[in-house]
Order: structure tokens, then C-alpha cells, then sequence
């Protein structure tokens, strides 16, 4: 038998409730498809709110650690304070680790209620980078004597004439490497090498920030020419492959937000740094149904270490009513298995997704948005997990 270890974080507010449900439909998906050959082992670390209860510390190294030897790794929402307290423990554990993509998979399952009229239109693969931009953390607050030594070392040393309120201003610093970008983009283009999509975009805003964003854009187009022998025919990039060629292009952000809106199928696969990542993820996961369906995976394919996660929050206000949509931790579930060539059973995750769906079962989310009640059932977080088992 093959055994195949994950770590697995159950996560704060509704996370108790879609994480089991999660585990018990990747281990029927498992068995249905291998028959005994393959198993999941599942292994509880604790971050967020239990870990704090029990340990004093909403990370502990031990999880890190862990998940490190491991090198496998799912999880429920954690919270994360807003505008006080902490780090995100999402982002801690991205940089920790360095998982440097952030991939989000967006499509659509017939029967989900959209607001878009040609929700099957949007098939993206979105790769976000994890580490750099923002999303570094590198900050001070206005009024801070760390804030006012960077003001006037920007002033006096660097010429900067242009924090128009000085006193009152806080500062962020926003890092873009030239490697960071590279290996990003490199897994995006490799991503569609492997699974045959035809498109790769590079999303930025390189208009106005010509170093950093416009580096990330440079940069990508370096590395078509340098490691992929990419050519120019008729104006356009094309990547040579062995289905055929793929289109580079890219998209200042704004207008891709709007271009997502009225010609989804231009699009395929996304490569594009953290903050318009950040955007662009929960933008396109609105046009198929919101983030309560919508998978992600952080990942370093450097190292193999990935860490797959429900994308939602942790939704306190619903948290123990048994209301919650399970299916962004267990479309989640279903790229882990893929990621570990366990091709077999994430289709079937995938066809029960689509067929329970199908069916009129809906979790509340869902069921408030469709207009065709009379067709729909709405079930409960654990009775929509058990119909998932039954349709696998």
C-alpha cells in the first residue's frame, strides 16, 4: 500500500465543521479509485485559535516544523486581526515556508447560482505570487519614530519630494525581485506546458509602477525568451510547447478586472504579483459562485512543500450551526490529490462536485442566491458532505 501522509489543520470558526467533511470525502474518493492500494493519513497541527488555547501560541514552531518534514499540508480559515494584533497566520505560513505560488484554479459548476450571464465562460488558473510585494509586511506606523527615519532618510538622502502629508504618514516598502518574479511566472508557464492551456497573461500595473511592476513584467518576458526560446510572430509572444504554441501577453490590472467581465475566454492562465493576485482570485471567484467554492494551494515547486487551504474566511457568525459550504476545502482536497498524481480520485472528487451540485443540493450560500428554489434542496454542512460521498 502507498501511504501518503498530510498534515492537516482543522482551522478557526467554521473550520471545524467543513474540515471533517473535507477528510471523510478525500478518503472515500481514495479508496473508490485505488481499492485499497493508496491511503491518506491525516495528522492534526494546530494553528489559530486552538492552538492558543492549548499551547500560548497561535503558530507553534512544532506545527512549522512539522509540516516542514512532512511537506504536506491542508487547512481550514484562520482569522486574522484587522488593522492591530498579528500577522496573518496565512501569510506567516506562506513565507515561512516559502511557498511562493498561491494557485487558484476558477471555473464553474453547472448549477451554481452566478451574476455573471456566462459563468462557464471563466476557466483560469491563477498564479499569485506569495512572498514578495506588500504582502512582506514591511511597514510603520504614522506618528512612529521608524516611520519618521524613513521619511527623512527618503527626503534628505533620496530627494523624495512627493509624501504630501509627511507628519500624518504612514509607510510601506513594496519589494519586487527579479527572482521572486521569475520563478513564479516560470511555474505558471510550466503549469500550462503540462495541462495543454494555450494562454499565459502577466498582470500588473506597470504603468505607474515602472520599477516594480514593471519589472515583474519585464522580467517575465526575459524568461519566455531565455528559458523557453519563445519568438515574436505578428506582434505577439509565443512560447514554443510540444501541443502547440502558447500566447504571452499581458494585461494592466484595472482594465483585466474589467476584461474578466466581458471576455473571460481571452484568459487562461494568471501570473501576477501578490496585492492584484489578491484582487483578481476573489474577482473571478464572484463570477463562479464566490469564494465559499473556490480552492487554493500555496506551494513551493522548488522544494515539493505545499500547504492547500479553504480560501473563505473563518465566518464566526455561522460557525457551529451547520450551515457552512464545504466545497473550497474540499475542492482544495481535490488539487492536493492531483498534486500528488492521484489523478483517479480527484476526478471523482470532481464529478461528485459537479453532479451533487447538479442534483439541486445546495449548502445555504448557494441556496440564498439561486432563483430556482423549487428545483434545489438545501442541506446542511454534514449532510452535503455525505451526499458528496454518495455521488463519488
Amino acid at each position: 500500500m502507498r501511504k501518503i501522509d498530510i498534515i492537516y489543520i482543522e482551522g478557526d470558526g467554521v473550520g471545524a465543521e467543513i474540515t471533517p467533511v473535507m477528510i471523510d470525502v478525500l478518503n472515500a474518493a481514495v479508496d473508490k479509485a485505488y481499492g485499497g492500494e493508496v491511503a491518506l493519513s491525516f495528522e492534526e497541527a494546530y494553528a489559530g485559535g486552538k492552538a492558543e488555547e492549548r499551547f500560548g501560541d497561535p503558530l507553534p514552531k512544532e506545527t512549522l516544523e512539522r509540516i516542514r518534514e512532512v511537506g504536506l499540508a491542508i487547512k481550514g480559515p484562520l482569522m486574522t486581526a484587522v488593522g492591530k494584533g498579528r500577522r496573518s497566520l496565512n501569510v506567516t505560513l506562506r513565507q515561512e515556508l516559502d511557498l511562493y505560488v498561491c494557485q487558484r484554479p476558477v471555473r464553474w459548476f453547472t448549477g451554481v447560482p452566478s451574476p455573471v450571464k456566462r459563468p462557464q465562460d471563466v476557466d483560469m488558473v491563477v498564479f499569485r505570487e506569495n512572498t514578495e510585494d506588500i504582502y512582506a509586511g514591511i511597514e510603520w506606523a504614522a506618528g512612529t519614530e521608524e516611520a519618521g527615519r524613513v521619511i527623512r532618510f527618503l527626503q534628505d538622502e533620496m530627494g523624495v519630494s512627493r509624501i504630501r502629508f509627511p507628519q500624518t504618514s504612514s509607510i510601506g516598502i513594496k519589494p519586487v525581485s527579479e527572482e521572486g518574479s521569475k520563478r513564479l511566472i516560470k511555474a505558471a508557464i510550466d503549469y500550462a506546458i503540462a495541462t495543454g492551456r494555450k494562454v499565459v497573461t502577466l498582470v500588473h500595473k506597470g504603468n505607474i509602477m515602472k520599477t516594480t511592476e514593471g519589472g515583474f513584467k519585464r522580467w517575465g518576458y526575459e524568461l519566455a525568451h531565455d528559458e523557453y526560446q519563445a519568438y515574436e510572430e505578428g506582434g505577439v509572444t509565443w512560447i514554443p510547447a510540444g501541443g502547440g504554441p502558447i500566447k504571452l501577453d499581458d494585461c494592466i490590472c484595472d482594465a483585466f478586472l474589467q476584461n474578466i467581465l466581458i471576455r473571460p475566454k481571452d484568459y487562461s492562465v494568471i501570473a501576477t504579483m501578490n496585492l492584484n493576485g489578491d484582487y483578481v482570485s476573489d474577482a473571478l471567484a464572484a463570477e463562479v459562485g464566490g469564494i465559499g467554492i473556490s480552492p487554493g494551494a500555496n506551494i513551493n515547486y522548488l522544494t515539493g512543500k505545499a500547504v492547500f487551504e479553504a480560501t473563505h474566511g473563518t465566518a464566526p457568525d455561522i460557525a457551529g450551526k451547520d450551515l457552512a459550504d464545504p466545497l473550497s476545502l474540499v475542492l482544495s482536497g481535490e488539487m492536493l490529490l492531483r498534486y500528488k498524481g492521484l489523478d483517479k480520485a480527484a476526478d471523482l472528487v470532481l464529478s461528485s462536485v459537479e453532479k451533487t451540485i447538479a442534483s439541486g443540493a445546495l449548502t445555504s450560500d448557494l441556496y440564498k442566491l439561486t432563483e430556482d428554489k423549487e428545483h434545489c434542496r438545501l442541506l446542511g454542512t454534514r449532510a452535503f458532505g455525505d451526499e458528496l460521498v454518495k455521488n463519488l
